[in-house]
C-alpha cells in the first residue's frame, strides 16, 4: 500500500496530529503537510531508461543457461570435473 494512503488514513480516520504521523513514518512534518494538501494520488518519480551492464553478454549467458538446463542435475559440469 502506498505511503500516501497510509498518511491520509492516519490523518483522516485515526485523527492523528501531523507530529505523530511524522514520528511514525519517519518523514518531516513539512512532507506530511505537503502530501495531505496535495491532490495527487501517489508521488511519481521518473526512472530513466538505463541499459544493463550484462546486455553485451546476454546471448552468451542465455546459451549457457540453456545447455545447463538440459543436463541432468547430478551430472557435473565440465568446468568442475576438470578441477
Amino acid at each position: 500500500m502506498g505511503l500516501l494512503n497510509v498518511i491520509r488514513r492516519m490523518a483522516l480516520r485515526q485523527k492523528l496530529p501531523i507530529r505523530e504521523i511524522a514520528r511514525r513514518t519517519g518523514l518531516s512534518r513539512n512532507t506530511i503537510k505537503k502530501y495531505l494538501n496535495s491532490g495527487t494520488v501517489e508521488p511519481k518519480f521518473a526512472v530513466p531508461e538505463r541499459p544493463s551492464k550484462l546486455d553485451p553478454f546476454a546471448d552468451k549467458l542465455a546459451a549457457w543457461l540453456k545447455t545447463e538446463a538440459s543436463k541432468s542435475r547430478k551430472q557435473p559440469s565440465s568446468d568442475t570435473a576438470s578441477r
